[in-house]
């Protein structure tokens, strides 16, 4: 696999639209960090660290809806192996006019683009949510 991160958010967007409750993932740090701010931002219940079918470590994310739709309506990836988008702490991009979020992995983590504007880093956009 190429590109993990995009694997795990396709698996979040086609689990919404078959209206699972959760959906299962293999493990890794990045992928962890990057759920942290899905659910510090309200776009997931959570998650929880487990083992998969197979014997590897999973990451089991229980998905949230509001009404029967997802509350995730767009999950795009930015930043992709054949063409890194790396961005200043003053050009992180606001999505839908701030209703939405772009997760940022900057030198002081996995962050929201509000916490790294705050905080005045700038990194490589993984991702943006609406």
């Amino acid at each position: 696999m190429n590109d993990p991160i995009a694997d795990m958010l396709t698996r979040i967007r086609n689990s919404q639209l078959r209206g699972k409750a959760t959906v299962e993932t293999p493990a890794s740090k990045l992928r962890a960090r990057v759920l942290d701010v899905l659910a510090d931002e309200g776009y997931i219940r959570g998650y929880e660290a487990t083992t998969g079918k197979d014997g590897h470590p999973a990451l089991n994310i229980e998905l949230k809806y509001y009404e029967g739709t997802p509350v995730i309506r767009e999950l795009k990836r930015v930043s992709k192996p054949g063409r890194r988008v790396y961005v200043g702490s003053s050009d992180i991009p606001v999505v839908r006019q701030g209703l939405g979020v772009s997760i940022v992995s900057t030198p002081r983590g996995v962050m929201s683009d509000a916490n790294a504007r705050s905080q005045n880093v700038g990194g490589e956009v993984l991702c943006t949510v609406f």
